[in-house]
């Protein structure tokens, strides 16, 4: 079996995986896919070293089975499809003892600060496992991670049928986002200046705005007679999206900041002053989004096959991380682990 190791300024060295037997309440998983993301971009381009312990295997957006189970794991079968939510609270902060152990104030990102999944083989605690339906293709299951983001992201964004949202960004988040929000009955614009993604929104079937092109302000003006957005979903990380982000709330209205911003970016206050608007953060998720992740994954309600537009080998991840700093025309690059 191969692994993936990242070793810093950009460097993925592909090698022997390094199986790990799982011990009390852990199982192992054979990976099937692993998505790479943007976090996992991030971490390609040294933005967030501080966290990797070097060379180490990262990735997280991932699907497979159970094959081996250490003692007291209860609940689980070895042939078992799980995708795994990575998050590891430590259960004592103030964050965890307010209900909140998805942000734990020590969390242990599994695939960030510990190793993760751009491996055949993955141990990880069974608490973080969750179970997928029978009949669920692997690779589509490697969506499940995303889609559970973007269902957090609407969830707490409050979105509600009728509404207009603005989604600005188009990448594999961004896209997610429309989607469900528009499966909760919002009607849905998205801000996007890459052709390709903006293509490929089209192709969802989503409305979509090229700011490069035309005025973004004065389109969704437009389209909401004068009132403005009711939520704005920022997605893009870009400084561009932050300004024009309190621009495009109407009076009360709700701005949702999902992306990672390299740099504070600066954001016009006086806007949440004058429209008396208000923000929200959004940071991964909790088990609930998991759960209507699986569910709407599932459905097959939502078009998410369109989203995969590769399927790599953990042999061609250098190069996939190499295109998409480059801004290549893809959306969302599954690595078959198992593959050669």
């Amino acid at each position: 079996m191969k692994a993936a190791y990242y070793g810093g300024d950009r460097e993925i060295r592909v090698g022997e995986c390094k199986i790990q037997a799982p011990g009390s309440g852990e199982v192992r998983i054979e990976v099937a896919y692993c998505g790479v993301c943007g976090t996992d971009l991030h971490i390609y381009m040294g933005h967030m070293d501080g966290r990797i312990d070097m060379p180490q295997v990262i990735g997280h957006e991932m699907s497979g089975k159970i094959v081996e189970m250490g003692t007291d794991v209860t609940g689980w079968a070895i042939g078992d499809s799980v995708v795994v939510r990575p998050l590891d609270a430590c259960g004592q902060c103030a964050a965890c003892n307010a209900g909140n152990g998805h942000v734990c104030q020590k969390l242990n990102f599994i695939g960030i600060d510990s190793p993760g999944a751009f491996q055949g083989s993955w141990t990880v605690p069974a608490y973080t496992l969750h179970r997928l339906p029978d009949d669920m293709p692997m690779d589509l299951a490697a969506l499940v991670e995303p889609m559970a983001v973007a269902c957090h992201d609407v969830r707490l964004g409050e979105v509600v049928s009728g509404e207009k949202a603005v989604v600005i960004g188009g990448g594999p988040i961004g896209l997610l986002n429309a989607l469900v929000a528009r499966h909760a009955g919002a009607e849905v614009r998205v801000a996007e200046v890459n052709e390709y993604r903006l293509q490929m929104a089209r192709s969802l079937g989503l409305e979509t705005v090229n700011p490069r092109k035309e005025d973004f302000v004065a389109h969704v003006e437009a389209w909401t007679e004068g009132g403005g957005a009711d939520v704005v979903f920022e997605v893009s990380g870009s400084q561009a999206g932050a300004e024009v982000m309190t621009k495009l709330a109407k009076v009360r209205g709700r701005i949702v900041v999902v992306a990672i911003f390299a740099e504070p970016p600066k954001i016009d206050l006086f806007q949440f002053f004058w429209r008396e608007l208000k923000m929200c953060g959004v940071r991964v998720y909790e088990p609930e989004d998991y759960d209507r992740a699986i569910e709407l994954t599932a459905s097959g309600e939502l078009p998410l096959e369109k989203l995969i537009t590769e399927r790599l080998s953990l042999d061609e991840l250098p190069d996939a991380f190499a295109r998409l700093e480059a801004g290549t025309d893809a959306v969302k690059i599954l690595i078959d682990t198992q593959g050669e």
